[in-house]
């Protein structure tokens, strides 16, 4: 999805340079439900323009099987050490791939950091959202109402924005939200954790007590879901962290 108006601030990346003191160099983005990988651009501009090789995953959304399955196709093409991002559901994703060999550490923005035998649904029960704007398709896909967009996703972005990335939603399989994880990356990977302060689709006590439990660096940050679109230069700086800090 295109936010233009949003992302014309952004710095362009036409000057690459290596990131000097730093060992890892390639960042993988994994995007969440009901939008897809273009909602990474802005951190992913910054994260060009200091020197990282980005990788952005396209995944299907039809499981969360095959989510996995295409965030391990671009993992295999990594040239080495690697820290694994995702938004949302995707947290859910490099849950599960993050135990990839290529992959150091992970970062969790305004996302599911499941445990072993955990899935959305389990995790939503224990600490429900403000957000009740999901409803399913007769095929059993989920959409977030339109007119509901705004102020539950993304209610710190322009409305022209907001509007479009509503009327442009990826459904998402609802079978993914109650497939549970059967390994959780982050018992043996290093992990970071953004909490989006003003977030509506997931709770922000959520997201503290999963970061809490995987021993995850935690950043607090005033932003509603769509904290990548709003705050790109926040999320950035700790991936940018978790990729110093690798070892």
């Amino acid at each position: 999805m295109a936010l233009a108006l949003l992302w014309s601030a952004v710095l362009s990346a036409n000057t690459v340079a290596a990131p000097q003191g730093n060992s890892v160099n390639n960042i993988v983005l994994v995007h969440g439900a009901f939008v897809d990988g273009s909602g990474w651009r802005a951190v992913a501009d910054i994260l060009r323009k200091d020197g990282f090789m980005v990788s952005v995953v396209q995944q299907p959304m039809t499981s969360l099987e095959e989510d996995v399955v295409a965030t391990t196709r671009i993992l295999d093409r990594q040239s080495g050490p690697t820290v694994l991002v995702g938004h949302s559901y995707g947290g859910v994703v490099i849950t599960e791939a993050g135990k990839h060999a290529n992959v150091v550490s992970l970062v969790y923005v305004a996302a599911y950091a499941p445990d072993d035998g955990e899935h959305v649904r389990s995790l939503r029960s224990t600490k429900p959202p403000l957000a009740s704007s999901t409803a399913p398709t007769v095929d059993g896909y989920l959409l977030i109402d339109r007119k509901s967009f705004h102020a539950d996703f993304a209610a710190d972005i322009p409305a022209a924005d907001a509007q479009f990335m509503a009327l442009a939603q990826m459904p998402t399989n609802a079978k993914a939200f109650a497939t549970p994880v059967t390994s959780a990356a982050w018992k043996t990977k290093p992990s970071y954790g953004i909490v989006a302060t003003q977030d509506r689709m997931i709770n922000p006590d959520l997201e503290r007590t999963m970061y809490a439990r995987a021993k995850a660096k935690v950043t607090e940050v005033k932003a509603s879901h769509a904290v990548l679109i709003s705050q790109p230069r926040a999320v950035a700086l700790v991936i940018k962290q978790a990729a110093r800090e690798a070892k």
